[in-house]
């Protein structure tokens, strides 16, 4: 267990909106306001957009996993508070920033696992679809309901067509019904389905397989997948290959190449 920060909240001591816990190279973002079922509001849209940051940029954090305290996930966007969503942010709507979180599209290449330990709504759903890996409690449900409420779902209708294909992506956000942890998994929502009580042992079952690896390596990797997308074959090799050089002149490439020629297990630095 690391001793720097078992249990640290992610802003200023008066914001205990978000639970930052930091063990080893592992670092859990909990939401934090189960008396609303964690629903965002403005304190906890600064919150978690502080613990993401601190992950994003600290060299000894390799992998998240995001949950929530309670019996929710995310309830979304706090509905009596407006600044949970853009209100947050000065300037009119056309000044806001559009990748202005995790959520909403900040480049963090390190891989991320949601424990989606109950309902997960709109800015909820919204944050798993962005993690590399979804792990859903049995009680786990999943809903996109901005459609009953007359508004538009953005960023779930960019993400969700190319990760589930189109029929499943327009059950979420046009019917706007909740689906069960079943039928999300069946959908390629949730990775995997596991017992309430297992959820957490199992998300940090997997962030520890993935410590395993190369943290620079995997972040190549997730960049690649990334950013070769919308480009040509050619240009996706080529970007790749140039990834591929810059991780091949670190610390932990020669680690991994000494280690398979000593026959041990490499000792990563993140390097």
């Amino acid at each position: 267990m690391d001793e720097r920060a078992l249990d640290e909240r992610a802003t200023s001591p008066g914001n205990d909106t978000v639970r930052y816990e930091h063990a080893g190279h592992v670092v859990t973002i909990t939401y934090h306001r189960p008396e609303r079922l964690n629903a965002i509001n403005g304190e906890m849209r600064d919150a978690l957009n502080a613990a993401w940051a601190r992950f994003r940029d600290d060299p000894d954090a390799w992998v998240a996993i995001v949950t929530g305290s309670g019996r929710a996930f995310c309830a979304g966007a706090d509905l009596h508070d407006g600044a949970g969503s853009a209100g947050t942010w000065p300037g009119t709507f056309w000044e806001i920033p559009t990748h202005n979180s995790f959520e909403s599209g900040w480049e963090i290449f390190k891989p991320t696992i949601a424990a989606v330990n109950g309902p997960c709504v709109g800015y909820g759903l919204t944050a798993v679809s962005a993690c590399d890996f979804v792990i859903a409690s049995d009680r786990a449900t999943f809903s996109f309901p901005e459609v009953k409420l007359g508004v538009p779902t953005i960023v779930g209708s960019i993400r969700l067509p190319p990760k589930l294909g189109w029929q499943h992506a327009m059950e979420l956000l046009l019917l706007g019904d909740p689906v069960s942890a079943s039928r999300a998994h069946e959908m390629g929502l949730a990775w995997k389905v596991v017992p309430h009580d297992s959820l957490m042992d199992e998300a940090n079952d997997l962030a520890a397989r993935l410590c395993s690896g190369a943290p620079l390596a995997q972040r190549a990797i997730k960049e690649v997948a990334w950013r070769t997308r919308n480009m040509s074959f050619q240009e996706a090799v080529r970007f790749g290959e140039t990834m591929r050089r810059v991780a091949n002149a670190t610390d932990d490439a020669a680690e991994g190449r000494t280690a398979a020629r000593e026959r041990r297990a490499p000792e990563w630095t993140g390097r």
